[in-house]
């Protein structure tokens, strides 16, 4: 008899077939929002939402995910809640290795640099997040880990030059 050690693959078979749904309306999402230019798939109720491209730390592959955000001056703020599970959402691991990344809102593209914010930052945003959508704070409330809150800030074309 032979024991499997656990791994990320493995360690709940059988979250296996939810996460497959949730990969099919996820790419769904994408579509839909994208041939629309964000007029279908464009808001969860009064939350407004973005595609956030970034690329896979392990595989390199580009990865779309839809997220709700929050816009603060010329900064867009995402919360890696993952739904209060205990571990972050693979878009938030696949950031921190790699924080230059894209997003479309509507058809527009921005290119972005994502950082986590401070205490105080996270201090301000988070009432203004939940005022957004309320279930964060149920998501915080079920989770031991602090949920991340993610400030996106656009890069200027001419940056540099």
């Amino acid at each position: 008899m032979s024991v499997e050690q656990p791994t990320e693959r493995n360690t709940h078979p059988a979250r296996r077939p939810a996460r497959r749904v949730f990969q099919v309306v996820t790419a769904i999402h994408t579509f839909l929002y994208r041939l629309s230019g964000g007029i279908i798939g464009g808001r969860m109720g009064k939350s407004p939402v973005l595609l956030l491209i970034t690329t896979g730390r392990k595989t390199g592959k580009r990865r779309t995910t839809p997220l709700l955000y929050l816009k603060d001056g010329d900064n867009l703020v995402l919360v890696a809640s993952y739904g209060g599970a205990p571990m972050h959402p693979l878009w938030w691991l696949n950031l921190q290795a790699k924080p230059q990344t894209e997003v479309e809102i509507g058809r527009q593209k921005v290119v972005v640099v994502a950082k986590q914010a401070d205490p105080e930052e996270r201090k301000r945003l988070w009432p203004l997040l939940v005022a957004m959508y309320a279930d964060y704070d149920t998501y915080q409330k079920k989770t031991v880990r602090e949920i991340p809150v993610i400030i996106l800030s656009p890069q200027s074309a001419n940056k540099g030059a």
